[in-house]
Order: C-alpha cells, then structure tokens, then sequence
C-alpha cells in the first residue's frame, strides 16, 4: 500500500523495487486523492505497466458516509463515488472499501445511522455492478460499531450478495488476542472473502506492524485460509519506516502458504 502523504509515481517505484505483484493504492488526500489521480491517469497507467504491477484500489478512509448532518454525508459518499470512478480509469482489478463508523451523537440514534450506511451500500453496490468493478467491504475494529463482527457481515451480504469481504487481520485481533474472531470469520464467511489486509498488533490497537512482531497468529490463519481454497490478493498493511519489515513480512507468509 502506497503511503498517501508521498507521491504515488513515487510509491510505485517503491513497491516495484521491494517484489511486491501489486500495488494497493490507497485514495486519500494529500497526494493520492481521486482529482490528483486522474490527472495523473496517464503517467501512472504508464508507471505500473512498466513495472509490471497490478493494482487494487482502497477508496477513502477519512470520510463520514453515514453522518447525521447530510451535507457531510451527501460530501462524503459523493468523495466515494468519485473515487470509485477515478479507480475504474485506472484499470483496478477491484475495490476495497470500509464500512460506514458511527461517530459524534450517532451512537444515541444507531438504528438512523445503519439506515444511513446501508443507503450508502446499496448506491455503491448499483454503481459497482454499472461499471463491472468487484467490491470488497473490509471489516473493522470495534470501536466502529458498524460492520465489525461475522454476523454483521452475514447480514450484509443477505442484502447486498454481489459483495465480497476484505479481511483485515489487524482490525479482527482488537479486543480479541485469542483470536476468536478471525477463525469465526474464515469458518462462517470463508468463501466470501476476495481481499486481505494482513498486519500484526498486540491486540488492543491497529498498530500496522510487521508479520510475527504481534500476538496474530498467521500460522493458523494461513491454515484456515488454504482450507477454503483461499487464492486472491493479499496486501500487507505494515506501516514501517523500515522496508525490510515488508519483505521479512512477505518473506514469512510466502512460507506458511507454501508449507502449511
């Protein structure tokens, strides 16, 4: 994953350089908003060709989709949708995306603001379809209150079948180092998942950090994961000043996958 804050031609170059088969371009401002990206269309097509990287698509992180106040809302699932068409422009293999959080007065007033996020859902689950983009929606840490358990996504994808989950591993291990909740994840929606964020974390934060510098336990999880046939993209979410915390991390799961 690029780091938005520097120049995405820049980060592609970066991820090319550490051996990495794809690029997960995270779409938030300030170098990697959707208008600096389609500007940018061109050169950037032209960079991830060159260095034979795919490319998968994170829509905007910091963004409040199901506000109380509506012309927040309206801004910010009109941010997603712009995004989502800029990420289309680019050749995405598919899009990841978060569910709508609960914020200020919302935890009052839960059922307004799961009206408002399923809204939000449905438009762009209709807009995905329209463009043929696959949609993965990631799960969350608890304090989101929305879309962070299993069941909440079993009901989700009731709804909205054409969904697929992306599987964060740092943001399941919060509040739950016994790792409960992402075995009950790959057990109940295993077949659903088409994306991973794999991270470490001591359990109490989402602290990004490098494979095995944590108490997630991979090894299991990679176990799992081969039992339901998993064979999809895999993005490591290891927030490192220190690049070869990537390639270690890239290192080690390469080895669970071929050895488990």
């Amino acid at each position: 994953m690029n780091f938005p804050v520097k120049p995405v031609l820049d980060e592609i170059e970066k991820v090319a350089g550490l051996g990495f088969d794809y690029l997960e371009l995270a779409m938030d401002p300030p170098m990697a908003h959707y208008s600096i990206l389609s500007s940018q269309k061109n050169d950037i097509n032209r960079s991830l060709e060159d260095n034979n990287l795919g490319l998968v698509c994170h829509l905007p992180t910091f963004v409040s989709t199901a506000d109380l106040t509506e012309s927040l809302r309206e801004a910010s699932v009109a941010e997603m949708r712009f995004s989502l068409d800029v990420a289309v422009e680019l050749g995405a293999m598919k899009v990841i995306f978060h569910p709508s959080m609960v914020s200020g007065m919302g935890s009052f007033v839960l059922d307004t603001v799961k009206e408002h996020a399923f809204e939000f859902l449905s438009e762009m689950v209709t807009v995905a379809r329209s463009l043929d983009m696959p949609l993965c929606l990631e799960n969350m840490f608890p304090r989101n209150l929305l879309g962070v358990e299993p069941d909440d996504f079993e009901y989700i994808f009731k709804v909205f079948p054409s969904l697929k989950l992306a599987l964060d591993t740092g943001h399941a291990n919060i509040d739950d180092q016994r790792g409960r909740r992402l075995k009950r994840f790959v057990e109940q929606l295993g077949k659903r998942i088409a994306h991973l964020h794999f991270s470490d974390n001591q359990g109490s934060r989402d602290e990004h950090l490098a494979i095995g510098k944590g108490v997630v336990n991979f090894n299991e999880l990679v176990k799992r994961l081969k039992a339901v046939g998993y064979n999809e993209t895999l993005t490591f979410e290891v927030f490192d000043q220190d690049s070869t915390m990537l390639t270690e991390s890239l290192e080690r799961i390469k080895m669970m996958f071929a050895g488990n």
